[in-house]
């Protein structure tokens, strides 16, 4: 697949076991490993110990390997517009955690649901001053606000989080399947979004989403891939799915696209439904 100039990896749960028999089974199979971390109250979670963060450090190193670290909360301030929310400590552990392994950036989003399908001035402005000042704290924790990649979600308007990312330089995670979820045309939305994409996720939709990209029609996915090689896109396509067999059935699908010329075209708009 090296006609790509993208990093293509996928997530940190296609066999059935911990964080670190998936990162040496996916070594040499991807060149980025989505890492998705969870730590619930008072119960169980995967953040890595210092030894496993030393031994994925390791694995990296041999292997040509960088992660992405997804957060684990929607990202939001407490309701005294306070850092003690919940979202903003998790982070800020989930940061310290991973720290050494230098991510390639820290997958986000932003809570926007009270004020999403619009409301009064006064709450959408300070809804926006809270994301933005969110952002600021977390991404001095990132070691940048550039690390910081925030994500569009279904069922958000396109342009919802323009206004925040007007005013702080972070960056953004495309997310192909929200798009096409919201019957969005992926490639008109990469054209404008792709000068500050980090990281792109890409998953097939057949029932519900992050399925193989076996579900995807061909077409479709060439689109996609093409404006990636016309743009020189040099960040991180995760195949965002979440079992072995979508993993090889999605790279198998990647990879028979590679095999054919992949030139800039003109797409018609379309989304990767069945």
């Amino acid at each position: 697949m090296t006609c790509y100039p993208f990093r293509l990896g996928t997530t940190s749960y296609i066999i059935p076991a911990d964080i670190l028999p998936n990162v040496r089974y996916l070594a040499g199979k991807v060149q980025d490993v989505e890492l998705v971390l969870f730590e619930v109250d008072d119960g169980p979670g995967n953040l890595p110990s210092r030894v496993q963060i030393a031994e994925l450090r390791n694995i990296a190193a041999g292997n040509d390997l960088t992660y992405t670290v997804h957060l684990p909360l929607d990202l939001r301030l407490a309701d005294d517009d306070s850092p003690r929310h919940a979202s903003i400590e998790k982070a800020h552990r989930v940061i310290n955690c991973t720290r050494k392994l230098d991510p390639w950036a820290y997958v986000l989003h932003l809570d926007g649901q009270s004020v999403r399908h619009g409301g009064a001035f006064e709450a959408m402005q300070r809804w926006q001053e809270q994301a933005i000042q969110s952002l600021e704290i977390v991404g001095e924790w990132a070691g940048g606000m550039q690390k910081l990649a925030v994500e569009n979600l279904e069922g958000y308007p396109l342009d919802f989080y323009e206004p925040v990312l007007e005013r702080v330089a972070v960056s953004r995670t495309v997310d192909i399947g929200h798009l096409c979820l919201d019957h969005h045309d992926p490639v008109a939305y990469l054209q404008n979004a792709l000068p500050r994409t980090r990281v792109i996720h890409i998953h097939g939709i057949a029932g519900r989403d992050h399925q193989s990209l076996a579900h995807v029609p061909k077409e479709k996915l060439r689109a996609v891939l093409d404006e990636l090689v016309r743009a020189n896109y040099c960040g991180v396509l995760t195949v965002e799915v979440f079992s072995e067999d979508d993993f090889l059935t999605s790279f198998a699908a990647i990879k028979a696209m590679a095999n054919t010329t992949v030139s800039p075209v003109a797409h018609a708009a379309g989304d990767f439904r069945v």
